[in-house]
């Protein structure tokens, strides 16, 4: 028989007050609270508190304060990720980021799916409330904009940008500038999207 946490993992049907995961949660918050009481010059302080937070953060890696995780050890960063203020991370399932990712202010992860059937979501009459999850992954060089939301079960491919304000609830594939809500993909980014082509940008 599935534990709640393993039907939780796999996408299943699960009860969130079931007692390990709202254990698991409870110690997500308290670490999450610690990290953001910790200013930045204290390095060594901060990165002690993000192991136990979110154990797989990859080499070069800085995330800013505040954080908020619901277990942070379902949620993984690959290598050299920036991550500004307000990043807020609900992984009841995968969460997976992968190497070289931006992440802007106040970006949103949310894994859970409720019921669309009211009788469904809410408590039954002996109190037990159900739900599921769904996967996230962000691919590798990515820039997530500020304010940007991004739903269970969507995969962003390598190489994208998501502008600020999108809502992502469908996958969008490698390479794309993707923006809006529902956001869509715009178009490929090439060669011609280089800074070295805007001489407003550049000293004479």
């Amino acid at each position: 028989m599935l534990s709640e946490r393993e039907k939780m993992l796999k996408g299943m049907m699960y009860n969130p007050d079931d007692t390990e995961l709202k254990n698991m949660r409870l110690n997500a918050h308290r670490y999450s609270k610690q990290f953001n009481d910790i200013t930045e010059n204290e390095v060594e302080k901060r990165a002690e508190i993000l192991k136990k937070l979110c154990p797989r953060v990859g080499e070069g890696t800085y995330i800013s304060g505040p954080v908020f995780f619901d277990y942070g050890f379902f949620t993984s960063f690959g290598k050299n990720c920036f991550v500004n203020f307000n990043l807020t991370v609900l992984d009841c399932c995968s969460v997976k980021i992968g190497d070289d990712v931006f992440i802007g202010p106040n970006v949103t992860i949310a894994a859970p799916m409720h019921p669309l059937l009211a009788k469904e979501r809410n408590r039954n009459i002996n109190g037990e409330i159900s739900e599921y999850a769904k996967p996230v992954e962000i691919g590798d060089n990515c820039w997530i904009g500020a304010n940007v939301v991004i739903c269970g079960g969507v995969k962003i491919g390598n190489n994208c940008v998501i502008g600020a304000g999108s809502v992502v609830t469908k996958d969008i594939p490698d390479g794309m500038l993707a923006a809006g809500n529902p956001c869509i993909s715009l178009r490929q980014i090439t060669d011609e999207d280089s800074v070295k082509l805007r001489p407003e940008l550049w000293e004479d």
